[in-house]
This record gives structure tokens, C-alpha cells and sequence, in this order.
């Protein structure tokens, strides 16, 4: 596949990636989108008015991807997201924030959601963010670890105010669709989607499979 050039000024890419973060207002969606795109972090709580995505152009499987990644926009507050939003999303980083039992509770909503308007082949991650937070923890990991591996998707916990998993989470999700929408691309790293669709928190040697 020829390399395309975007707009003067951007990368070059192979693919386009539309991602999609889902999940409760205030589970640190949009500090995730800046930490990932811009490894920025502001620690006072503004609500996304209005459509909200970021790029970030990466190296995955020796290809180039930019992911678009899109934030909910505040909309999840009042369940107005409209199946618009779902449409031609190759993956979507499902999240709840692990000082709240009620976010959690809610992926189920969310997964519904993803069963009725997104594409049946679309890739999905679990992350419980906020995890510098251990004090105020209402989320056992192993509560994570067990409705990731209900699912039979990846699962992370992470932290955008201290950049933990943050990369990874992303990166291992931009492997999923690689392997899964672009298998002739390259050999799958880590032996591809069998490499990586794992539920333990990831360790080291984990995060290498998600990404080569």
C-alpha cells in the first residue's frame, strides 16, 4: 500500500484509525486522549463540550497508523450518544475510573451499546483508569481482570496523571486492528490477536506482544 501524506505539515501514514473512548463522564476519558496525544496532564476537571478528537501518528507492526482518537464530547451524561458515533470505529477503549463502583458497573451499558450500532469486528480494550489513586480504590483489579476475560478483551489499569499503561493500553489496541484489518501488512508481532487477547495486568514482557 502506497504511504499517504495528510494535510502540509502532518506524518505520513499507511492506515487511518478511528478510535472511540467510551465509558461514564469523568472517568479521566479526555486526560487520557491528552496524555496520549499531547503527554500533557491538567489535574482540574473540565467537561468535553462539543465533538472532541486528537491524532497521533504511530509505528505499530512496521506500519504507520494515525489514530483518531474521539472523546464522548460530556454527551454520555444524559445516554444522547447516537449510533452515529459508533459508525466506521475499528476500536474503542472501554473505561471506568477504579474510586467509582458505579463506572464500572456501567461498562455493561456501554458493551451493549458497542453490540447494537458498532461494527461486529471492531476491536475493544478495558481500562480501570486512575489507579495512582489507591486509597480511594471501590474497584478490585480482579473485579477488572474478570469482566475483561467475560469479554475475552485485553485489560489494563492506568493512570493519566502519572502516565502508567497509558501508551501500552493505546498501543495494544492499535495492534488488535493491525492484525485484524491489515493482516497482510506484516507478521502479526507477538503472534498478533493471539498474542495479546489477555486479561493479567500487563507487565513488561506483556507490552512488548501488544506492538512491534
Amino acid at each position: 500500500m502506497m504511504t499517504r501524506s495528510t494535510r502540509k505539515g502532518d506524518e505520513q501514514y499507511d492506515h487511518l484509525v478511528k478510535l472511540l473512548l467510551l465509558g461514564d463522564s469523568a472517568v479521566g476519558k479526555s486526560s487520557l486522549l491528552m496524555r496520549f496525544c499531547e503527554d500533557k496532564f491538567t489535574p482540574q476537571f473540565v467537561l468535553t463540550i462539543g465533538v472532541d478528537f486528537k491524532t497521533k501518528t504511530v509505528a505499530c507492526g512496521g506500519k504507520r497508523l494515525k489514530l483518531q482518537v474521539w472523546d464522548t464530547a460530556g454527551q454520555e451524561r444524559f445516554r444522547t450518544i447516537t449510533p452515529a458515533y459508533y459508525r466506521s470505529a475499528m476500536g474503542v477503549i472501554l473505561t471506568y475510573d477504579i474510586t467509582s463502583m458505579e463506572t464500572f458497573n456501567n461498562i455493561r451499558y456501554w458493551m451493549k451499546n458497542l453490540e447494537d450500532y458498532a461494527d461486529k469486528n471492531v476491536q475493544k480494550v478495558l481500562i480501570g483508569n486512575k489507579c495512582d489513586l489507591e486509597g480511594d480504590r471501590q474497584v478490585p483489579t480482579q473485579r477488572g481482570r474478570d469482566l475483561a476475560a467475560e469479554y475475552h478483551i485485553p485489560f489494563f489499569e492506568t493512570s493519566a496523571k502519572s502516565n502508567s499503561n497509558v501508551e501500552a493500553s493505546f498501543m495494544c489496541i492499535s495492534d488488535l486492528i493491525r492484525a485484524s484489518r491489515f493482516p497482510d501488512d506484516g507478521e502479526m508481532a507477538g503472534g498478533g490477536s493471539h498474542g495479546i487477547r489477555v486479561t493479567q495486568q500487563p507487565d513488561q514482557q506483556q507490552k512488548k506482544k501488544c506492538c512491534g
